[in-house]
């Protein structure tokens, strides 16, 4: 097991423009990366097309593109890490949904449609759009969501990396989360 001490290390080498550090710094951060995609691919149910791989891969190119970056240690590379997949979820979701609904192509006879085509999660688009409401009212909360929900980092990594207490993240986790399934039941008032 690496200790967050070295991971830290190659993470500021890799800030200070080292592409050598990023290179050893994957392989050990790999199976976080590998088994938060499993967590979130778990929450889409079976009915997704993106695959696990794919994800990880996706977030890796991503981060790769992510330059100048002061890391502040672990707990903050994981939680770019789940804002990545996070987008790379929504973005899947929303490109999928519009070519559900024709996306620009030409119309199809419904008897040449193959039956048994999976159905879009609208949760996880329903799930972000709610989160993005969240955001403009606090956006302190959201991003707690975002850390726990997407990243599953703990109370303690999220306070880390938020600079607040635990005690703070609690209180605002135990709000949001509320919030959330008060709004995702549609028993908001102001729409």
């Amino acid at each position: 097991m690496v200790d967050s001490h070295e991971i830290t290390q190659l993470l500021l080498a890799w800030g200070d423009g080292d592409r050598e550090s990023f290179d050893l710094l994957i392989p050990i951060v790999e199976r976080e990366l590998r088994r938060m995609a499993a967590r979130l691919m778990r929450r889409e149910g079976n009915t997704h097309t993106l695959e696990t791989d794919a994800l990880v891969n996706e977030a890796y190119l991503r981060l790769i593109d992510q330059r100048q970056i002061n890391w502040q240690g672990r707990a903050h590379f994981f939680a770019l890490a789940a804002t990545i997949m996070r987008r790379v979820l929504i973005d899947h979701a929303k490109r999928t949904r519009r070519q559900k609904r024709g996306g620009g192509d030409t119309p199809v006879d419904l008897a040449e449609v193959a039956v048994g085509v999976p159905p879009i999660n609208d949760d996880l688009i329903a799930l972000d759009q709610v989160l993005t409401r969240l955001a403009q009212v606090d956006p302190i909360k959201s991003r707690i969501v975002e850390l726990r929900h997407f990243g599953g980092l703990s109370i303690e990594e999220v306070a880390m990396v938020l600079g607040i207490s635990t005690a703070t993240v609690m209180r605002h986790w135990t709000f949001a989360k509320a919030w959330l399934k008060r709004e995702l039941r549609g028993d908001s008032f102001n729409r």
